[in-house]
């Protein structure tokens, strides 16, 4: 069938012509290092990125973008492309995912790219940055124009900005799936966007996570912790990677000395030092901390503020000579949770082991009970939940009445939460500075809890003075309070037997 002169077929056979031309120009182009990509990226967009890590343990910005860049061009094949990005405020997440997404659409013939935020305005501003530098030069190897939400190369690659939202994800297969604060993302957007991604045509799956860390119990820290557990790499870089180098301030008289201590002496950043200053001054320590310094999540709404894991967790081995407590909090789908506790001579409470495990029966937790206590110890008590008596409607009985029929009798007292949050914050400092608790390093979930038990924020539907009850952090932290609330009121609690 002929086509007619301008019509769909020519502009196809135009396209195609030029696709070819386009693919086998740019392939010399492509750079074949990290140090080519920085060049590359300098001279072709004006940006020069960050290639030095400054903090012990963290990364620098190039190490982010030749992960994602690089790795489909690697030798050997890796198993994936995704990755997290732990930065600080202003350190360059959507400039660095629009850089991405501009070499991956240049260099990778037919790479499909998809920029969710956390918000559609911020998968808008990744995307001006990408328009922006695709005026630099690049529109030459568009299809059309481009369009506000989207275009595409006549390589076949394109990129489209999602709205956030579970109906926006779905349904979607790309190769590249950049996200832009996720500590803004709605949970089940989130959960849809895992499987967004397909490697195809030696193009690599990935989701990319980039945000701040802003809450401890927030998204991104549950990103970050499954990230961990599953060796997907994880960049993180702070102020003194961004920073620029500093060379002729006097650190004694710098306002930033404290945190500082020379680090600005290494950087290669861009950040002015009187930005930072100025930063530093208008926020509180703990939002500079977080925000800048990407130290910690901000601890505004964390209950267990004082808790710090470097003065709290200490190897505490079990001691024959003292007196061993237990404190339960029942669950089934909610997690069961054990805590083993001894109190020293100087009345310093030393949690040494804890128990956590969902959807098993009173009998189950029963034998683990037993087997978890070191043989020969002297129970003083074990400190439970005081709904664990209520007597269930259909086998007539309660779980503190399983536990006494299986040897392990339980106390209890009614208490209010902000009365034993109180009795535990004692304990983390008193008023007087002293620290009074002890967690032996193998309590993760005790450990995890304290930095996440959290106050609902405010505008979120915080309106009780109550913590949040996330099915996660507060089972570990109720049986720490039952503990507490019940030790050293002997002859007070309730003393259940059977």
């Amino acid at each position: 069938m002929g086509k007619k002169k301008g019509g769909m077929g020519t502009e196809c056979a135009s396209v195609a012509r030029s696709r070819g031309f386009f693919v086998r120009n740019v392939a010399r182009q492509r750079p074949r290092s990290r140090e080519e990509l920085g060049a590359w990226v300098e001279n072709r967009l004006g940006v020069v990125v960050p290639d030095r890590a400054v903090c012990a343990g963290h990364n620098s910005p190039m190490d982010y973008l030749w992960h994602a860049f690089g790795g489909d061009f690697a030798p050997v094949e890796r198993t994936g492309g995704d990755c997290v990005v732990w930065a600080n405020r202003g350190g360059g997440k959507t400039r660095l995912a629009a850089i991405a997404t501009l070499l991956d659409c240049w260099f990778k013939a037919d790479c499909q790219v998809r920029i969710l935020g956390g918000s559609l305005e911020q998968s808008s501003r990744v995307y001006a940055e990408f328009a922006e530098f695709v005026r630099e030069g690049f529109e030459k190897g568009l299809v059309g124009r481009m369009n506000k939400g989207g275009c595409r190369f006549v390589n076949g690659s394109a990129v489209r900005i999602l709205p956030q939202s579970d109906r926006g994800v779905r349904g979607v297969h790309v190769h590249k799936l950049r996200c832009d604060e996720v500590e803004l993302f709605d949970p089940g957007v989130w959960a849809a966007a895992q499987f967004c991604t397909h490697s195809k045509g030696g193009i690599a799956a990935a989701v990319e996570a980039a945000s701040t860390l802003h809450e401890p119990a927030g998204l991104m820290q549950r990103v970050l912790d499954r990230a961990r557990g599953a060796g997907t790499p994880v960049f993180r870089w702070c102020l003194w990677e961004t920073i620029e180098r500093c060379v002729d301030r006097s650190c004694s008289r710098c306002a930033l000395d404290a945190y500082c201590q020379g680090k600005a002496k290494q950087s290669r950043g861009y950040i002015r030092i009187d930005d930072a200053i100025a930063q530093m001054r208008r926020s509180s320590r703990a939002d500079f901390e977080s925000e800048a310094l990407c130290l910690r999540p901000s601890r505004r709404s964390a209950v267990f503020e004082e808790f710090d894991p470097e003065v709290h967790v200490a190897v505490t081995p079990y001691d024959a000579n003292l007196p061993t407590y237990r404190a339960i909090d029942f669950g089934f789908v909610n997690p069961f949770v054990c805590l083993w506790i001894q109190v020293d001579r100087e009345g310093v409470v030393r949690v040494i082991d804890e128990y956590v495990r969902r959807k098993a029966t009173v009998a189950v937790h029963a034998e683990e009970i037993r087997r978890r206590t070191p043989t020969g110890a002297n129970v003083a008590g074990t400190f439970c939940d005081p709904s664990g008596a209520g007597r269930n409607d259909i086998t007539g009985t309660s779980p503190v009445q399983e536990l006494a029929e299986m040897g392990i009798p339980t106390r209890h007292r009614a208490s209010a939460i902000l009365d034993g949050i109180a009795r535990i914050r004692a304990f983390v400092r008193s008023g007087d500075g002293r620290i009074r608790l002890r967690i032996n390093p193998r309590c993760e979930r005790l450990i995890e809890a304290m930095q996440c038990y959290h106050f609902p924020e405010a505008g979120r539907g915080g309106t009780s003075e109550a913590p949040e009850k996330d099915g996660v952090h507060d089972h570990p932290i109720d049986a720490l309070r039952y503990f507490f609330v019940n030790w050293g009121r002997e002859g007070k609690e309730k003393i259940r037997g059977y």
